[in-house]
């Protein structure tokens, strides 16, 4: 399985990955490929991002049993413990996160 999330990328580039793989929601596209196709398309994602971010996440024979890999400034960090790869949400993006959620449960739509 592969799973890759682009951020503030060019609409082409997105069209291009929708070729090999499904976009159910804007920037997030999945599907089941070869490694070899893989390569190739992250290593396009990342070279047509032009000035945004890409994540990929893919099967992986690690104990987590998926591996991440990044390119340019997610919003995201993916941190490493031991093996155990972690996601960081930076401190300033986490207070914008609670503040956001705070104001949607206050006022439900």
């Amino acid at each position: 399985m592969t799973i890759m999330i682009l951020e503030r990328v060019p609409v082409s580039l997105r069209g291009e990955l929708s070729r090999w793989l499904l976009e159910p929601k804007t920037g997030v596209f999945v599907g089941r490929i070869p490694a070899s196709v893989r390569q190739r398309l992250w290593q396009r994602a990342c070279q047509g991002a032009a000035g945004g971010a890409c994540l990929l996440v893919h099967t992986a024979d690690t104990e987590q049993g998926f591996r991440i890999d990044f390119w340019g400034r997610t919003s995201r960090a993916v941190e490493d413990f031991d093996g155990l790869q972690l996601i960081r949400i930076p401190s300033e993006q986490l207070s914008e996160e609670v503040a956001q959620s705070h104001l949607e449960t206050q006022n439900p739509r």
